[in-house]
């Protein structure tokens, strides 16, 4: 059986975000994919193989994070997922040191699905918001900076 665009989308957020499982990148990711606002300065995430990294980081700075999809709304090839995350920032991962504190942010997500697997997806989450909770001055949050 085959999975709707929005199960594609939830399984997303459980086995990569929720498991790290780095496999489901390579699945559910198209190899000619782009992840629009993720990227280091402003990069897109290009592919499985630039994006398996960035979870890696992400994931060793918050060894804890947990992704909830709170809502998904489908139209023809494209969702729209709305998430709550919470997360303790635990790893130095992020080019500054861990500060043990807990956090919760709110997101969405808009990806265009092909095939079964994401090939666009369109992101926007409270980065601000988690660095205040953090307590880091802006200048310092380098992999949060797009």
């Amino acid at each position: 059986m085959s999975l709707d665009n929005a199960q594609i989308m939830v399984r997303w957020f459980e086995e990569v975000w929720n498991k790290g499982n780095l496999d489901a990148i390579d699945e559910l990711f198209a190899s000619d994919g782009i992840a629009y606002g993720l990227g280091e300065h402003g990069h897109d995430v290009r592919g499985p193989a630039v994006f398996k990294p960035f979870v890696q980081r992400l994931r060793a700075a918050f060894p804890d994070l947990h992704i909830t999809v709170d809502d998904t709304i489908v139209q023809d090839d494209r969702v729209a997922a709305r998430f709550s995350v919470t997360m303790t920032h635990l790893g130095d991962d992020m080019g500054f040191p861990a500060t043990g504190r807990k956090a919760n942010v709110k997101g969405i997500t808009y990806g265009r699905i092909r095939d079964g697997q994401i090939v666009e997806g369109w992101n926007n989450w409270d980065i601000y918001g988690l660095m205040q909770q953090l307590q880091i001055p802006q200048e310092e949050a380098k992999l949060l900076d797009n």
